[in-house]
Formats: structure tokens, C-alpha cells, sequence
């Protein structure tokens, strides 16, 4: 990718006029290299932005000079969500870089359509070294391989392009399919001092009952139990 760029004399709160005009001021450093600032189209920047994220080559034209860069930095006003500033890292095309690709997933878990699993996703990107030509903008993660509960896509089932190095374990998991946890429905513990209550208000209507047939409830007990003296009316 490519985006015109202009140089710039205005640091300071002069760059707020360089804002009103539609432009992002921005600088672009490297190992090695004087720091430059430089200005771009904010409409432009945020339509490559959009596309290219931070793990794209980007090529900075700026009058006769070309560099190539990445983008390191973008800062945004906390309330207007503007891009105020952006830094770009000048690369050397012969040495080796390090950068985070995002992954991107694509097709669809048997295990989750057909088995009513739920799929966990435990990586969103991958640390990767390459030269800057070959570095991926993106990485492609088939789910269509989770065909059942308890599977995984592991960072090896990963199709990684030539002249790329993963620099994370290659065992990791980075999505699988897990079983629906059930609900347990907890039954609430039995009040016993209710209990013996409702008890208390039984004996208490039982011995209501007898007090009006002319019984007292201490007597009406002893005369439906006989003593052992007594025999048993035939």
C-alpha cells in the first residue's frame, strides 16, 4: 500500500491548524534514521487504516523520497474519537521484524451446530517474525475441523505462509469447543423452626377439638390409653 505524504515545519500548538485542514500530523522513526514529520490526508489515512491495520507494509511518498514503513501508533481524541497524531516505523526491507497478525475465522463447527456445544476462542492473534515483504496481513483459522465437543484448533493447524516464523508454542490452542454448562437448580434448605411450629399448632387444634367434646387434653390421653391394671371392654 501506498499514501502521499508532505513534510512539515509546525510542531507545537501550530499543528491544530494543520488538523483544520484535514491533515494528521505524524512522524516516522526508525533504528538508526533522523526522526521525520510529516503530515497526511486524514480521509486517506483512515480508508488505508481501515484496510491495512498495523501489520501492513506501507509505503510513505513523500515528494521524490519513499519509505518504507509500519504503522506503530494512532492516537485518538478520548472524546471525539479523532485521530490526532499517528507514528509510522521506518523498516530495512533486509531485516527481520517482529509483529502481532491478527486471525481471522472462517467456516462452520459441526460441534457447535450439531452437537450444541460452545465455541471458546482463546487467541485473536499470533506473533510472527518475517522479513517486511513477507509479512501477512492476516492469518486463517478453519473451524470447519471442530466436529464435535471438547475439540480444538491448535496454532500448528494453522497455515503459515513461507518465510514466516510463529514465536509462540505451536501446541497452544487457539479456539475449541466446549460443552454447555447446565444450570443447577439448588432446592432451598427445609426451615426447621417452621416445621416445629406447624407441629406446635397441631397439638395445639387436636387438643382444642377435645377440650370441646368436655375432655381435658391431659385426660382425654390417659382414657384413650388403658393402664395395665385395666382389661379392655369386650
Amino acid at each position: 500500500m501506498e499514501l502521499a505524504v508532505t513534510t512539515r515545519g509546525k510542531f507545537g500548538k501550530a499543528v491544530a491548524q494543520t488538523r483544520r485542514a484535514g491533515l494528521i500530523p505524524a512522524e516516522v522513526y526508525g533504528k538508526g534514521l533522523e526522526n521525520l514529520h510529516i503530515s497526511v490526508s486524514a480521509k486517506d489515512f483512515k480508508k488505508m487504516f481501515k484496510n491495512a491495520g498495523k501489520n501492513t507494509l506501507i509505503t510513505l511518498a513523500a515528494g521524490g523520497e519513499r519509505y518504507s514503513t509500519l504503522v506503530h501508533d494512532v492516537q485518538k481524541d478520548y472524546l471525539t474519537d479523532e485521530i490526532v497524531h499517528v507514528d509510522f516505523y521506518r523498516v530495512r526491507m533486509d531485516e527481520k521484524i517482529k509483529a502481532k497478525v491478527p486471525l481471522e475465522f472462517t467456516g462452520e463447527s459441526l460441534g457447535v451446530k450439531e452437537k450444541g456445544g460452545i465455541l471458546n476462542i482463546s487467541m485473536h492473534e499470533i506473533e510472527i517474525e518475517s522479513l517486511p515483504a513477507d509479512l501477512p496481513h492476516r492469518l486463517t483459522v478453519h473451524l470447519s475441523s471442530l466436529v464435535d465437543i471438547n475439540k480444538s484448533v491448535y496454532v500448528k493447524d494453522i497455515l503459515i505462509p513461507k518465510g514466516v516464523k510463529v514465536l509462540v508454542d505451536l501446541d497452544t490452542a487457539v479456539a475449541t469447543v466446549k460443552a454447555p454448562v447446565e444450570e443447577k437448580v439448588e432446592e432451598a434448605p427445609v426451615d426447621v423452626s417452621t416445621v416445629k411450629v406447624e407441629s406446635e399448632e397441631k397439638k395445639a387444634e387436636r387438643d382444642a377439638e377435645k377440650t370441646q367434646k368436655g375432655e381435658k387434653p391431659a385426660e382425654a390421653e390417659k382414657q384413650a390409653k388403658p393402664t395395665k391394671s385395666e382389661k379392655p371392654t369386650k
